[in-house]
């Protein structure tokens, strides 16, 4: 763990915290314009939702190849340049979007802002370095709700902006992520001492050979695949959220959003209240698989509520989902060396951009073949019931992968500096 002063430490995780809420914000603020300027420089709507696809894609695509890199990167020169690097990239990114005049410049916005964005990889690698092993749950907890708390004010604010411009949210973006460098510019110490770095290597560096990691050992495997399950069963609602509470329940945009920011401040409470206290005083195995056992009860209760209450009523158990990822990542981050915390954490954002990938298009396919005169599948809540069971196989894997004693890696930064 690092070796920085705890007053120094209480500022760094603050920057941490500051600085995932603000890039959070800052993306999830264009959330209600973007496919209204796309439709607006493609022409019709047609095109429209062809570029917003490919948008989604490109954007998952420079994740899964980035995130790796940028984590070793973080490993090998620290993770404060990096991050710093990649804040004041991605300000710099909104400024493009801004001014894009057409919709290739717009597409290599959405590019490059997957690249910066990949940065949340050296945040957690930061948050790891200085907290000590029985603390990550409750500080990756934090770093969640942060994440939480920017996707619930973002989409609230570029609605506003957006009544006066499609192209303001951009411009306050940009603010935000600058606002964001220049905060983690004073403030910002560096977390990794120089002898625990690691040499750069392309071996590693790249998003298969960053895999390699997660199968260096048998239980981290094992939670990679529970990491992996959990994005793509959470990626049901990007899929087929909105499309279904309109089919079954007729709700229209101001439903959906209201239900959504409702979604961000419960995972905020859990998250940022409930992680650190209840994986003290049951562990991070007992309070993950907790968490996974909680999700697929609630999606389960959602694909099968027949009204709209009851399926808000489901939310409930369903937001003790939030106990299972920051649990998820702090058992990993025992099982690898100070050195290859950026390393882990880049293989943790590449599996969570393949799901990202994969699992709306298996979803929207389950959909639509569950709606319609004649559907294969007669039952609407199909796509919830079939999350609903992945999550129970991953809570099922996660209780028999935490069951080994933590192991105490040797720290691999000395011989490979």
């Amino acid at each position: 763990m690092s070796t920085i002063s705890s007053r120094r430490r209480t500022a760094a995780i603050a920057f941490i915290l500051v600085t995932a809420l603000l890039d959070v914000m800052s993306m999830g603020i264009i959330i209600p314009v973007l496919p209204h300027l796309i439709e607006t420089l493609a022409g019709s709507n047609a095109s429209a939702g062809m570029w917003n696809g490919l948008f989604v894609a490109l954007w998952a695509a420079m994740q899964f190849i980035c995130s790796p890199v940028i984590g070793s990167l973080s490993d090998r020169f620290g993770r404060r340049p990096v991050i710093l690097i990649s804040v004041a990239g991605l300000a710099l990114d909104f400024v493009l979007m801004a001014l894009a005049p057409n919709l290739w410049w717009l597409a290599l916005g959405r590019m490059l802002a997957g690249v910066t964005s990949s940065s949340f990889t050296s945040a957690f690698a930061y948050m790891a370095d200085i907290t000590p092993p029985e603390g990550r749950a409750r500080g990756y907890g934090l770093i969640g709700a942060a994440f939480s708390g920017g996707f619930v004010a973002g989409p609230l604010l570029g609605g506003m902006l957006g009544e006066i411009s499609l192209r303001a949210p951009f411009g306050a973006a940009a603010g935000l992520s600058g606002l964001a460098f220049l905060y983690g510019l004073f403030v910002l110490p560096e977390s990794l001492a120089p002898e625990k770095r690691m040499a750069f290597s392309w071996r590693r560096a790249n998003p298969f050979g960053a895999l390699r990691l997660l199968r260096s050992h048998p239980e981290l495997s094992s939670l990679a695949i529970v990491n992996f399950l959990l994005y793509f069963a959470h990626h049901l609602f990007s899929a087929v959220f909105v499309l279904y509470a309109g089919d079954r329940y007729g709700w229209g945009a101001w439903q959906v959003g209201t239900l959504l920011a409702l979604v961000g401040l419960m995972d905020m409470g859990v998250q940022g209240l409930l992680v650190g206290p209840v994986a003290k005083r049951m562990g991070d195995r007992i309070t993950m698989v907790v968490g996974l056992g909680f999700g697929a009860v609630g999606i389960l209760a959602m694909g099968l509520a027949p009204t709209g209450w009851l399926f808000v009523a489901a939310m409930l158990p369903n937001a003790f989902w939030g106990l299972a990822m920051p649990t998820i990542q702090s058992l990993m981050t025992r099982r690898v060396s100070e050195s290859e915390q950026g390393q882990l954490q880049g293989a943790n954002n590449s599996v969570g951009s393949i799901a990202g990938i994969l699992s709306p298009l298996f979803f929207g396919a389950i959909y639509s073949i569950s709606v319609g005169a004649k559907p294969l599948l007669p039952f609407i809540g199909s796509a919830f019931v079939i999350a609903a069971a992945i999550l129970a196989g991953g809570a099922l894997l996660g209780w028999a992968a935490g069951r080994a004693k933590d192991p105490a890696p040797l720290d691999k930064g000395a011989q490979a500096h």
